[in-house]
């Protein structure tokens, strides 16, 4: 059996000897073009004049487009037909590509690319959620309103309340292998495109869109990315459209990869939020109605905003069983990077809203937070909304359903896509029902598998949890100048696309005469280590050790119509999709050989590289031989589509998630109250990956994830000037997380169960999950700040060390 096994990387020697093939490693053909785009100096206004003269009588420049010249709108967005390619006499953010120039070498287009003149009637920038909202400059018509229960009546007549507000800045993908493409013409007007990116068949959508072919006309192909965390699902439209403009107006293979400044500068990054809260709770911090407005900066183009902003408030609950809540969630339009999908689409924002008041409560009781927490799980197991003998929190059980809130925006219909993620304006006749009574989200999805209650034991229990906070308050009583936090954090992270039609998945696989196995699906590669999994699938199902099986690229020209790899979906649904075509072709081989011996096909077993029937012993390869020989197919194709889903966006109610996937972490910090400079002593984690399909990748994930999520909530800042220019746009301005920010002790391990559900042998999905790991430094930070004084530190995301020290201050003067 290879599932379950810890095998390394499927590409690992290929990564560490460089000999990875990625798009820019591609040779190209003779006279291969090379792009780059002429970028906006203005954040918001019109092109008066523009003179592209000394653009084009630049060293080897062979052609120059402005939106005019185009073949179309050549439209780039996922979702609402907003983002066109180059800007045309608008201008929506600095940096804002338009024009478009084609040279015989990267570095002669991007010389020429400045040379632009052009004048600009500027207009005043909204940069800001606070402009945004004075101008009502927004996406969709008002804010989007989900309730359960009267949070208001709940909250005003609680013995106890407490407000605030958190701010969180956006994120940088900063992806090791920036965008890049290359198209190559073909007869008849094809097209062929190799791209970085998560969403091939979206890039195969918007190239023919560009240069009005039918999608029969584009093949698009990746091999594998240097990283994508959502950058790469959306943001590549752009590159790979210009391109098969330039082939298909010049003949000639055409080439484009940004530069890390100009992909800082370009792309959209992670959304910033507001987040305001007002709660209302008993003496044991048990909470009985919250309401929260949620704040989007989304930038000049819808992309993914709303399915974002909806992720975002279908995870304000995350762990936590809220009888009244009310969420107002504002999508803002700014002058800015249109913001797009990152590792946990909105869902990490969501959860640190519910984090952020659940510290807040603990501190107003002077109670341990882990207590305060504990009190507001839900029941450790609820079935058809019947809870458990388990802690249910009193009444709330009894909580009616509740109707459709007010409908805040008109329902007008917009045009959709195909390759939308979500964001349709309404989605009709889901089926979607009202919340039943019991333990049920804020959106009316029974929590049945609940498992924090345990998971929560275990992690504090092996972490030493009691000794280690009593002495990091002795620590705190004796120490002036170095304070100590110690914080714990949960994670409930729903798994499925929130668009229902996304959730489904295709697999081509054959099996040659020489007993080896080809496979192809619809997820990508982006180091995740999806191919090794979904290879060892393929392996168990035949019953042949790994290396009789090959995947190779990414194609849309063997699996159509495929899904993003997103929504940590790449293993459920893939794997899934591979594992019915291998069960084809295994059943055929299995019924020849039973037509052979006389028996039952069920007789015949697969094993260890070897077919086992009637006492009789066959190599998979030779059985492989008679089956070709008998005419009997060897290929097949595979599908899923993931059962149980029912949503109604606009109602918010339904079951939007196939499952939850949990975790907690635990975490340790050392704060200079005279720098506001940090470090990340020891963190501790217990996640919850089902029963792994590898555990030793699911562990990278599980590490890279925590640290990717700690680098948000602490070193990463972006930073915009009042002109609206990006200011950090460079590794020497922007700092990710580097091997020396890691925990001094890092103990991370995998929980010890499965999925209820029926997914891949019980695996859970482990892309995203445990980004929101990384929540439990920002509270360690915050638990620091907090044994400087008597007040709440109300400390904002990312918490530099210029935060970090403002926080102090604000704690010790009483703020």
């Amino acid at each position: 059996m290879t599932v379950a096994k810890p095998l390394p990387h499927d590409a690992a020697h290929l990564h560490v000897t460089g000999q990875a093939r990625y798009v820019d490693d591609i040779p190209t053909p003779k006279g291969t073009l090379h792009l780059a785009f002429g970028l906006s100096s203005i954040a918001a206004g019109r092109i008066t004049a523009i003179n592209l003269d000394a653009v084009r009588a630049a060293p080897g420049v062979v052609g120059v487009w402005e939106a005019k010249d185009l073949p179309s709108d050549c439209d780039c967005s996922p979702s609402a037909h907003d983002e066109p390619m180059l800007s045309g006499a608008t201008i929506q953010y600095l940096g804002q590509p338009i024009f478009l120039v084609a040279a015989t070498s990267h570095l002669a287009a991007r010389k020429a690319a400045r040379l632009g003149q052009i004048s600009y009637a500027e207009r005043d920038a909204i940069l800001t959620i606070d402009e945004a909202l004075a101008a009502d400059s927004r996406f969709e018509d008002g804010p989007r309103i989900w309730e359960k229960g009267d949070a208001g009546e709940a909250i005003d007549t609680a013995p106890r309340q407490i407000s605030g507000v958190i701010e969180m800045g956006g994120q940088e993908h900063f992806y090791l292998e920036g965008q890049s493409a290359m198209a190559l013409p073909q007869e008849g007007g094809d097209m062929v495109v190799h791209a970085s990116t998560q969403h091939p068949t979206e890039i195969q959508h918007k190239v023919a869109h560009a240069l009005h072919l039918p999608m029969h006309a584009v093949r698009v192909e990746t091999r594998r990315m240097g990283g994508g965390f959502g950058g790469k699902e959306s943001q590549g439209n752009a590159l790979a459209i210009a391109c098969a403009v330039v082939a298909a107006a010049t003949g000639k293979p055409a080439k484009m990869r940004y530069d890390r400044d100009d992909d800082f500068m370009i792309t959209g990054k992670r959304h910033d939020f507001r987040i305001e809260y007002r709660v209302g709770f008993d003496d044991e911090g048990v909470i009985s109605g919250v309401e929260f407005e949620q704040y989007t900066r989304c930038g000049w183009a819808q992309d993914l905003s709303l399915p974002v902003a909806d992720r975002a408030m279908l995870h304000a609950d995350n762990a936590y069983h809220l009888p009244h809540v009310r969420i107002e969630s504002h999508r803002l339009k700014t002058n800015t990077q249109s913001a797009t999908a990152f590792r946990g689409f909105g869902g990490p924002q969501g959860m640190l809203g519910i984090e952020r008041v659940m510290d807040h409560i603990a501190h107003d009781l002077g109670l341990d937070p882990v207590a305060v927490r504990r009190a507001n799980y839900y029941s450790a197991e609820v079935e058809g909304g019947v809870a458990s003998a388990a802690r249910t929190n009193g009444a709330a059980l009894a909580t009616p359903a509740p109707s459709a809130p007010p409908r805040s925006l008109s329902s007008k219909m917009k045009e959709q896509d195909i390759a939308s993620r979500g964001s349709e304006e309404l989605v009709e006749n889901t089926g979607a029902e009202g919340a039943v009574a019991g333990q049920t989200t804020p959106y009316g999805q029974v929590v049945e598998d609940f498992i924090l209650h345990d998971m929560t034991d275990r992690l504090l229990d092996g972490a030493d949890y009691e000794a280690r906070r009593a002495a990091v308050a002795e620590w705190n009583a004796g120490n002036a100048v170095i304070k100590k936090g110690l914080a714990f954090s949960p994670v409930k992270f729903g798994i499925s696309f929130t668009l229902t039609h996304l959730n489904q998945a295709g697999a081509l696989v054959h099996v040659y005469q020489d007993g080896s196995i080809h496979m192809n699906h619809g997820g990508t590669e982006m180091g995740q280590g999806l191919f090794q999994k979904v290879a060892q699938v393929a392996a168990d199902r035949f019953g042949v050790p790994l290396e009789m099986v090959k995947i190779t690229a990414t194609d849309t020209g063997k699996v159509p119509n495929t899904s993003a790899t997103a929504a940590s979906s790449g293993s459920d649904l893939n794997g899934m999709a591979v594992k019915a075509a291998c069960d084809t072709i295994r059943d055929r081989m299995a019924n020849h050989l039973a037509s052979l011996h006389q028996c039952d096909a069920r007789d015949v077993v697969f094993a260890d590289g070897q077919v086992r029937v009637q006492g009789e012993t066959y190599s998979f390869a030779r059985v492989a031989q008679m089956t070709y020989e008998a005419r009997v197919s060897l290929s097949a194709t595979g599908f899923y589509r993931t059962p149980k889903l029912s949503w109604d966006r606009i109602k918010g109610q339904g079951r939007p998630f196939f499952y939850f996937a949990y975790g907690a972490a635990l975490s340790e910090v050392a704060v200079d109250t005279l720098t506001g400079e940090y470090r990340v002593l020891r963190t501790d984690i217990l996640h919850d990956a089902g029963s792994s399909l590898n555990p030793a990748l699911d562990i990278g994930q599980v590490e890279g994830g925590f640290v990717q999520g700690a680098g948000w909530l602490t070193t990463e800042e972006l930073v915009w000037d009042q002109a609206g220019r990006l200011r950090t746009h460079a590794p020497s301005t922007y700092k990710i997380p580097a091997c020396s920010d890691r925990p001094d002790v890092f103990n991370v391990a995998l929980w010890d169960g499965r999925n209820r559900e029926d997914t891949i042998y019980r695996s859970k999905a482990v892309g995203e999950p445990p980004f929101m790991l990384g929540m439990s430094v920002f509270l360690a930070l915050s638990d620091a700040v907090a044994s400087c004084g008597d007040g709440y530190p109300t400390l904002d995301a990312p918490a530099t060390p210029e935060r970090v020290l403002t926080a102090i201050e604000r704690v010790r003067d009483g703020v």
